[in-house]
């Protein structure tokens, strides 16, 4: 077999995903180009394994097996954040989201009287000296 075939394919496809990771703005687009990226890598590692004869046997498609199972886990996961980040934005576009929040900072004042005022009577602060 001549590996020069697969070695440009995947070439391609590793080209294509970058590509897509840069110029996409939707983030299932992006993801799916992550995917292609996976698959490029996971090629390269079958060709090396059937063309090169190493120390380990079949060690390129143990580990494209093991980045087919990452490749599970990251969907998993980029699905997750990607729907959180439709409920919050109504919109999925990379771009959009803030990458810094700013935090609302409180005066310590207000949350001492809010915890005063939720505490119920008959409490341990409320009880005499004695029947503590």
């Amino acid at each position: 077999m001549r590996p020069v075939i697969p070695y440009v394919t995947a070439a391609l496809l590793f080209g294509l995903g970058v590509y897509g990771v840069l110029r996409r703005r939707n983030a299932v687009l992006v993801l799916m180009a992550v995917e292609l990226m996976l698959n490029a890598v996971n090629l390269i590692l079958v060709t090396a394994d059937t063309t090169a004869k190493a120390a380990l046997p079949h060690g390129g498609q143990v580990f494209a097996l093991f980045v087919i199972v990452l490749a599970a886990a990251e969907i998993g996961v980029g699905l997750a954040i990607v729907l959180q980040l439709y409920r919050l934005r109504a919109s999925v576009a990379v771009d959009e989201v803030p990458l810094t929040e700013a935090v609302a900072l409180v005066p310590a004042e207000p949350l001492a009287a809010a915890a005063g005022a939720e505490r119920s009577p008959g409490g341990p602060a409320d009880r005499p000296e004695g029947d503590r």
